[in-house]
């Protein structure tokens, strides 16, 4: 479970980071993307990095409104599932491999378990928002 303090203090990093691997992504790393066919792959990884690190942010925020120990674990789920799904797609598109692809669909199990979490926590406190 992450607290309120670390779930706006992760979404904050994994958005900073998210924009620092975009920028290289579009700039330093595009040639050996263009070149292993991994833009795509790579583009991907940032959409759902972003998307996440947004949602991070917001899900701290909530925690004010809504409370209980459910919210606080949907933050983890979130945070893990981003660091998995997104990060190995960088790998296997920065090192043109799929050694780690199986890592990418338990990402994405842990992100979707972050977004259920987090619905059941805005079930369960209808008069907090």
């Amino acid at each position: 479970m992450l607290s309120q303090r670390q779930t706006l203090i992760f979404g904050s990093l994994l958005g900073g980071l998210a924009v620092a691997l975009g920028a290289f992504g579009s700039h330093a790393f595009k040639s050996l993307l263009v070149e292993h066919n991994r833009v795509d792959t790579y583009e991907l990884a940032t959409r759902y990095h972003f998307f996440h690190a947004l949602t991070m942010l917001a899900i701290g925020v909530l925690m004010n409104q809504v409370k209980g120990s459910s919210i606080k674990v949907s933050a983890a789920f979130v945070f893990t599932g981003t660091m998995l799904f997104s990060g190995s797609l960088y790998v296997m598109a920065l090192l043109n491999t799929n050694k780690v692809a199986l890592i990418t669909p338990i990402g994405g199990i842990f992100l979707l378990t972050g977004w259920g979490f987090l619905l059941f926590s805005v079930v369960r406190n209808p008069k907090a928002l």
